[in-house]
């Protein structure tokens, strides 16, 4: 079933003609616009912080502001790659060992992230879309929730880059909802 695969907020327009999912074709188009607004709104947070902020830890116990970065990276590594059926180019490795946790080089590695993730989804037609993805026995999910998915994580981990601005005095980027 067509809307069980795709993510909440792809389900706005339910048209489907034969042979055709204008649906598929839509979401695909407008995922590609918010991945777009996404990564130039990460990009906005990763600017904002100074180069010496890269190190800094809010606690020990959890990632400083260059990790958690490449974590995000990584992930939208790992999600395109699963959605494209494509090789992880990280496959194996850390989210860390993505790039020295400079600002040029995790900015590099983020913006790289985003692009791979939008191409991947740029040359995707709407049957991929809709094409399922297993992993292990308990999860299967469709190429375009996957997508959401990662949207849905990457916009997690920018919103606590929030505190990590704050905590160093810097105001964060205003909202980017359109």
């Amino acid at each position: 079933m067509i809307m069980k695969s795709l993510p909440l907020w792809g389900t706005l327009l339910i048209l489907t003609f034969p042979g055709e999912s204008v649906l598929a074709q839509f979401t695909q188009s407008e995922m590609v616009k918010e991945w777009q607004r996404a990564k130039a709104y990460t990009r906005e947070y990763l600017d904002a912080m100074p180069e010496d902020g890269y190190d800094f830890k809010p606690t020990p116990a959890i990632r400083s502001f260059a990790e958690q970065m490449l974590h995000l990276a990584w992930t939208n590594y790992f999600f395109a790659s699963w959605a494209g059926g494509t090789q992880n180019p990280y496959e194996g490795k850390d989210a860390g060992d993505l790039a020295a946790h400079t600002r040029e080089a995790t900015t590099k590695a983020v913006m790289d992230s985003y692009d791979f993730l939008i191409n991947t989804l740029q040359n995707m037609t709407p049957d991929q879309m809709n094409e399922m993805r297993k992993k292990g026995k308990d999860i299967e999910i469709s190429n375009a929730n996957l997508f959401g998915k990662a949207f849905e994580h990457q916009t997690h981990h920018r919103g606590q880059m929030t505190i990590y601005l704050r905590l160093k005095g810097i105001t964060p980027p205003g909202e980017k909802l359109f």
